[in-house]
């Protein structure tokens, strides 16, 4: 199946998952956190799936492509640190911590093939990257 749209990949479909998540566990956390680690947590998650669309946005320009791939990379892993502190805090259980903890590996995992094969994924306009239109 020829994806067309950034909301067809497999990375921003388990990113949308886990931004879901996220969003109605962190709901119960304290409201003590409501200006720390929840706002930080939801920013971070919906972030993922926000550069993903970004970076489908920008295939035109390889370089410009996988340096919204790589941040959408960074945004799972700043998610995956939150959730080890929800957990550190009992906020949500280990095992609801690892849960999302694996989902958002598993959206780095896929992240990390497209950074690594662009060419799968890029428009080919017949122009160089680095000559604009």
């Amino acid at each position: 199946m020829k994806i067309r749209y950034h909301w067809e990949l497999d990375a921003y479909e388990l990113a949308k998952k886990g931004r879901k998540r996220i969003f109605e566990i962190s709901k119960d956390f304290p409201k003590g956190e409501l200006y720390t680690l929840t706002d930080q947590i939801r920013r971070s998650s919906r972030s993922v799936c926000a550069q993903i669309a970004e970076a489908w946005g920008r295939r035109l320009y390889t370089d410009d492509f996988v340096n919204r791939l790589n941040q959408s990379e960074s945004e799972a892993r700043e998610t995956q640190s939150w959730l080890e502190t929800a957990v550190e805090c009992e906020y949500i259980t280990n095992e609801v911590g690892k849960a999302l903890f694996d989902l958002y590996h598993e959206v780095i995992g896929m992240l990390i093939k497209m950074e690594n094969n662009p060419e799968k994924w890029v428009i080919r306009t017949g122009k160089p990257d680095n000559q604009k239109a």
